[in-house]
């Protein structure tokens, strides 16, 4: 699937109204939809997500010093809105902290001096750029728009070295190290690697403990459709880190590595050694790697009563157990899975507000379009929020595109 051609035109002239010069390269950068698999890649388990034909678009052009600059349409209050700094000043991870593209654009700096070897970028060779970005992805609705810039960014800057090379898995944990380091949100690595590796067409099965990973085909008929709520979350501000330190809690008790090697039996046998709140953290867990495997068997073979059951009984379990939805997403998947061409629907993502994601049956004329205009309505209906419901392409990974 192409990108939209309205965002290259679009960054192609940005960049010459902000620099004075076209690109040299134009990189695009897919957000991505997590089919099932919810706070289970920082426990070592297994997600199914794929990337969509939304995308973070970035111009570049390299420099012969250590300076960049970046200009990004989502933020800049007019064309002379450009932030700039100099790689040598980049200081210690963490030091900002801040979630605006800059600070992204400075942790990438600072991953790419410290972590990159295997892409051949060492910290002296590191080469500045100027950057201009435009991007059709919605900033926090869960679809993954700063993996996604970090990785175009990620991608610039390679691009811009001599003798460096974009690796996907290489550039999946750096860019997860920008999160954990730099941002101080304690991700788990499921974004970066399918906005670096995915493939069109096709889910992706992550192992994410070893990143093994394996294509899953979305079958002819099956669309996948977003449903963002118009409920915005910040996971920086959220309980995203106190999930997160409470499966580490569970996993020690059960005496494992991480709760990707816990079992129901150790569930069992330890409930009165957890407090509720972890015990149910681990329940969901637990239950949630089990049912992406079960999910991605039942997608592999065409079984979509199966996955329906396996993403609704998802949701349920973030929704009461790991209690990151919200009212939003809960109508939404409601909403969504009491019409008749859904196959199954979920919240996705981090929680806290953003999107859920439906696969619809949309294997006759009319059933995906009435499936978008009925949830949007029915949405409406039961929310103050403004909705936005539309079907999405599993797309291919971080790419440069054509000639800019």
């Amino acid at each position: 699937m192409s990108v939209d051609p309205s965002l290259l035109a679009q960054v192609k002239q940005a960049h010459v109204d902000v620099y004075g010069t076209a690109p040299v390269g134009i990189v695009a950068s897919p957000g991505r939809v997590n089919l099932i698999g919810e706070h289970t890649d920082y426990n070592d388990g297994f997600v199914l997500p794929l990337a969509i034909d939304r995308h973070t678009v970035l111009g570049f052009t390299p420099r012969r010093d250590r300076l960049v600059r970046l200009w990004s349409k989502s933020f800049a209050k007019g064309i002379d809105d450009v932030v700039e700094f100099d790689i040598d000043g980049v200081g210690e991870a963490g030091a900002n902290g801040g979630r605006a593209p800059a600070d992204y654009a400075r942790g990438v700096a600072y991953v790419l001096q410290h972590f990159a070897d295997e892409l051949g970028v060492h910290g002296p060779d590191l080469r500045g750029c100027d950057m201009s970005v435009v991007s059709n992805l919605p900033i926090g609705a869960a679809l993954s728009s700063s993996a996604s810039f970090e990785l175009a960014v990620m991608m610039a800057f390679v691009s811009s070295t001599p003798g460096a090379r974009f690796l996907p898995l290489t550039a999946a944990r750096l860019g997860q190290l920008v999160e954990n380091r730099w941002i101080g949100l304690q991700s788990g690595i499921m974004d970066q690697m399918v906005c670096a590796s995915a493939k069109e067409g096709f889910a992706l099965l992550v192992d994410c403990r070893d990143l093994a990973s394996g294509n899953v085909v979305i079958p002819k008929g099956v669309s996948v459709v977003v449903l963002d709520t118009g409920k915005r979350r910040e996971l920086a501000g959220s309980e995203y880190n106190v999930r997160r330190a409470q499966c580490v809690q569970a996993a020690h008790v059960f005496g494992v590595e991480a709760l990707r090697d816990a079992t129901p039996a150790m569930l069992t046998a330890h409930e009165n050694d957890l407090d509720d709140d972890v015990y149910r953290r681990a329940r969901h867990v637990i239950g949630e790697n089990a049912r992406t495997t079960a999910a991605a068997t039942a997608l592999r073979t065409g079984d979509l009563k199966t996955l329906g059951d396996l993403m609704r009984a998802s949701h349920a379990s973030l929704r009461d157990d790991y209690e990151v939805s919200v009212r939003e997403l809960d109508i939404m998947a409601d909403v969504a899975n009491a019409h008749p061409f859904v196959i199954g629907a979920r919240m996705t993502g981090g929680g806290f507000g953003g999107c859920a994601v439906a696969l619809v049956d949309s294997s006759k004329p009319g059933q995906l379009e009435a499936f978008c205009s009925d949830v949007e309505a029915g949405y409406r209906a039961q929310s103050e929020c403004e909705p936005a419901v539309y079907a999405c392409v599993a797309s291919a990974g971080t790419h440069l595109v054509g000639d800019a």
